[in-house]
């Protein structure tokens, strides 16, 4: 998945911008019932100050971000001398008219659970002031000028107004505070419904499976298949997070998407020649060559029959219908990036051209020393990067191995959200690799960012057929998904081959 950034929810400001709030508050949940573990927060130490998720609307700049007890804790300023923004967000604050934060991130870690998720690994990408943010206990903190409202924590109350500070008109600012329910509404989930209006889509979406009939303010007629219909933009969101979890190579690997059939990628097939010269001596030229690569994309099609009673009685049709899509495309789609060699499906790692390979030395019983070789045979640049791929009883058999000076070449983890570790770089468990056996490569290790590539063109579109199956009581739903996928480097990975 190309990873989607997620907006969740609380301020305080002063005369000169400075400005500190509670981003996320911790053991509650969203109001769409996600919760947030401590120790999840992970980001760069600064990150920019935007109003309502806005990137036309950098108003200032976090510098400190911690995890407290409470919750998400934030300091920062708004750029009150430099940007004109910056001082409305200011006297818009002051007033109460916006009184909340929210938090722009990426999920990396989740669990499902019946009203939502528990998230347990994310990386912040930004955080914004907004007036309706995503955790109702968001909320700004500190305030040394004016009054936000009865949970602010006030400073210097009888500090005075400047003779510069602007004048709020009460009828504007009311004005104002529409306006920025309506665009926050809109806003919480950059590329997705807001949170008001995913719940007027989801009943869209399950009125559309239930009666065949299209509501166009809430769902959309797929432009690349005639009379094929989107499902709710949250719901395809739903989807691709799912999918990440049944398909573990699009965490590893660079995924995109495509407007096209087709995706040509321009490559150097030769290097240039420079050569030590003398003051004076007569150069040579060089002549690099250049190829193209060409990643093809394709269709995963199925179709579910549900009983037409269910239709009518299920209100949570939608969830079951988008779960078992995840599950099964989920699957399909891991087997191919792995193992995919037919015309009709994605080119896997495993069966591309001309990935280096490093002998075991053994038919049946893994070497440490090959996994130190193969490790070490990759350049410097790419075996920083790296990830080892295997599947279960492969790993299980590596987490046995050690070193010449016993020690275990596997390493755990001993924090939150990080991956355990062979030689010190994360492993990926996928189902879909071969096992130790005779002449197999049971191990992969490579820098999959830079070397397989995943593009998508349509996540998800679902046709329903309420007629053909109508005479024994049951309605069709068509599903259907475009991806396409390759190796764009093979220089980037290494095999460890077993012996015959």
């Amino acid at each position: 998945m190309t990873d989607r950034i997620e907006i969740k929810a609380a301020l305080a400001v002063t005369d000169t911008g400075e400005i500190t709030g509670l981003a996320w508050p911790f053991g509650s949940p969203d109001r769409v019932g996600d919760v947030i573990e401590k120790g999840a927060f992970t980001g760069p130490a600064t990150l920019p100050m935007l109003f309502s998720h806005d990137q036309a609307q950098v108003i200032g700049v976090w510098e400190q971000i911690a995890e407290t007890a409470e919750g998400l804790t934030v300091k920062g300023r708004l750029l009150v001398d430099d940007v004109e923004r910056a001082r409305e967000v200011r006297a818009m604050v002051k007033a109460g008219a916006v009184s909340g934060l929210s938090i722009g991130f990426v999920t990396k870690g989740a669990k499902r659970h019946a009203k939502g998720r528990t998230i347990s690994a994310l990386e912040l990408h930004e955080i914004s002031i907004v007036a309706v943010p995503a955790h109702p206990g968001a909320q700004i903190t500190s305030l040394k000028s004016n009054t936000l409202n009865k949970e602010v924590h006030m400073e210097n109350e009888d500090q005075p107004t400047p003779a510069n500070a602007p004048q709020i008109d009460t009828k504007a600012l009311d004005d104002i505070r529409s306006r920025l329910d309506k665009i926050e509404a809109k806003g919480n989930r950059p590329g997705a419904p807001a949170i008001v209006q995913a719940s007027e889509d989801k009943k869209a979406f399950v009125s559309f499976l239930q009666s065949g009939q299209i509501d166009q303010k809430a769902l959309t007629v797929a432009a690349d298949a005639p009379a094929y219909v989107l499902a709710p933009e949250e719901t395809s969101g739903e989807f691709i997070r799912n999918l990440v979890e049944f398909s573990p190579i699009r965490s590893i690997a660079d995924v995109r998407t495509t407007a096209s059939h087709t995706i040509l990628l321009p490559k150097r097939t030769g290097i240039t020649n420079a050569v030590w010269v003398g003051e004076t001596a007569a150069r040579t030229a060089s002549e690099p060559t250049f190829g193209q690569s060409e990643i093809t994309v394709k269709e995963l099609a199925t179709y579910v029959d549900l009983s037409l009673r269910m239709l009518e009685d299920s209100g949570n049709v939608e969830s079951e219908v988008r779960l078992a899509l995840a599950e099964d495309f989920g699957a399909k789609e891991a087997t191919a990036f792995v193992n995919g060699t037919l015309a009709t499906e994605p080119t896997g790692f495993m069966t591309a051209a001309g990935i280096a390979e490093t002998l075991n030395g053994h038919a049946t019983n893994l070497s440490p020393d090959a996994l130190i070789n193969l490790f070490y045979a990759m350049p410097a640049t790419y075996r920083n990067r790296g990830a080892w791929v295997m599947n279960g009883t492969t790993l299980a058999t590596v987490r046995k191995l050690k070193d010449g000076q016993n020690n275990y070449l596997w390493q755990p983890s001993y924090q939150a959200g990080q991956p355990e570790t062979i030689l010190g770089r994360p492993v990926v468990e996928v189902l879909d690799m071969p096992n130790v056996a005779s002449a197999a490569t049971p191990i992969i290790f490579g820098d999959f960012k830079a070397g397989y590539r995943i593009y998508d063109r349509v996540a998800l579109d679902v046709m329903p057929d309420l007629l053909t199956q109508r005479i024994t009581g049951l309605a069709r739903f068509h599903a259907r998904r475009r991806v396409g996928a390759g190796v764009v480097r093979s220089d980037v990975f290494r095999k460890l081959k077993m012996a015959a």
